[in-house]
């Protein structure tokens, strides 16, 4: 596996090899890698020539009072599991390789970026966008592969490569789950052991509301209700922060269930907020 930090190199080497006719399918991550961020690293090789995967923590998508700091890191290990998997290249740019001194360039994806997670973390998705952006023009890849679990930052990444005229195809993959249904996240290991058990509601509740849907519940307002009276029952859940059906298009809440709708979850565990959604539709098909 070859480690690349420099971003002029890492585009010279990618631009060379798509010149070659080689596909590139790249996997941006933040590292502290579990087994999402695996089944992504596999896709990505099993679709392209080239794997490309990338470990950055972006400060520019944390606030003032987040995690950035303390966010899990672990790059002897995450870099051990890469080369297991046979990733060709690994991207390891740092801050003054892709922030400059000055600085001022800012993407944002209106709308978008304001609803569910944007309106409890203003500038986040902004952070994000303009992250993205810059990895995208630095490895050039094909495809560019992201878990369900951020299905709202998956709905932004295509509108930002749709609206740029970027060309690469963005696919989505299904979220990567604990035996006892938890989402896979680099977020849970700050979990306690009790926080870790509390953690089971949320996609028992997902769970739950799908079920409903598949009964025939179609009312958007009992759906929400039976969301989060099954979160607000667990008591180390200290805040829902959003629990309802939303439109898988454009993440605004719906009143009813007509066609594919995205149920999607938001809460804090403790200190510790963490998210999930599923898709479901009317008849009962469930995604995710």
């Amino acid at each position: 596996m070859e480690i690349i930090r420099i971003p002029m190199i890492m585009l010279d080497v990618t631009m060379t090899k798509r010149m070659r006719g080689k596909t590139i399918g790249f996997v941006p991550t933040m590292g502290a890698l579990h087994e999402g961020h695996i089944s992504l690293v596999r896709m990505a090789k099993g679709e392209n020539d080239i794997s490309v995967a990338s470990i950055y923590v972006n400060p520019k998508q944390f606030g003032p009072a987040e995690d950035f700091l303390k966010y899990p890191r672990d790059m002897e290990g995450d870099t051990e599991k890469l080369a297991r998997e046979g990733v060709d290249i690994l991207f390891l740019p740092d801050d003054s390789h892709m922030y400059l001194d000055g600085f001022t360039t800012q993407v944002r994806v209106e709308g978008l970026s304001e609803r569910l997670c944007g309106f409890f973390r203003p500038g986040h998705f902004t952070g994000v966008a303009t992250v993205v952006t810059k990895l995208f023009n630095i490895v050039v890849p094909h495809k560019a592969y992201f878990g369900q679990k951020d299905y709202q930052q998956t709905v932004i990444i295509k509108r930002l490569v749709k609206d740029l005229n970027m060309g690469i195809e963005i696919v989505v993959c299904p979220t990567v789950r604990e035996k006892d249904g938890l989402a896979m996240s680099s977020r849970n290991s700050y979990l306690l052991k009790d926080e870790r058990h509390a953690a089971t509601a949320i996609y028992s509740c997902l769970k739950e509301a799908s079920e409903a849907v598949r009964s025939g519940t179609t009312d958007v307002k009992e759906l929400k209700r039976l969301m989060e009276n099954i979160l607000r029952a667990v008591p180390l859940v200290s805040e829902v922060q959003y629990a309802s059906a939303y439109s898988p298009e454009t993440l605004e809440e719906i009143e009813r269930i007509e066609e594919e709708a995205l149920l999607a979850v938001a809460v804090k565990i403790g200190s510790t907020r963490l998210i999930d959604n599923l898709t479901v539709v009317p008849t009962g098909d469930i995604g995710g």
